[in-house]
């Protein structure tokens, strides 16, 4: 196996990672949201604190495995550096990340205990759930037109 083969190989293996770690991101936030009620047993935040792992380590790897994508294997990293929908595109990325961090904070906070006892769940913590799946609805639009070399502003 040439260095050409080799190469593409590990294209094709981490652009497939890529893809695999949105279907992990989306599924896990999808399942936050579905699980998510007003008041939770102890035991259910327990689950959700577990779908929420998930959701971390997917996020993660798609994080290294798009970073891998613009600077290392693929087109050129000034394909994406170069390109306003894909600046815009990881911004949304950062933001969903952020509005995480109040979930995972109520999960890890809430989980321990007697199993039965109910906890009423922050409004706040839905309202962040809800508002990181409507951003990851726009973003396969963005990578949509990026594939199409819109946003592109370069040479």
């Amino acid at each position: 196996m040439g260095s050409s083969s080799s190469t593409m190989f590990l294209e094709i293996f981490v652009k497939y990672l890529h893809f695999i770690c949105v279907f992990g991101v989306v599924s896990a936030v999808v399942s936050e949201h579905l699980l998510l009620k007003s008041e939770l047993s102890r035991k259910e935040i327990s689950r959700l604190s577990r779908i929420d792992a998930v959701y971390g380590l997917s996020a993660l790897v798609l994080l290294g495995a798009g970073l891998a994508l613009w600077f290392v294997v693929g087109k050129p990293a000034s394909y994406y550096s170069h390109n306003w929908v894909f600046h815009l595109k990881l911004t949304l990325f950062a933001i969903v990340g952020l509005l995480s961090i109040y979930p995972t904070v109520f999960f890890i906070k809430q989980r321990k205990g007697d199993a039965h006892q109910m906890i009423q769940v922050p409004k706040g913590v839905i309202l962040c759930i809800r508002m990181e799946l409507l951003i990851l609805t726009i973003m396969p639009f963005l990578a949509v037109l990026m594939a199409k070399g819109i946003g592109y502003f370069g040479n």
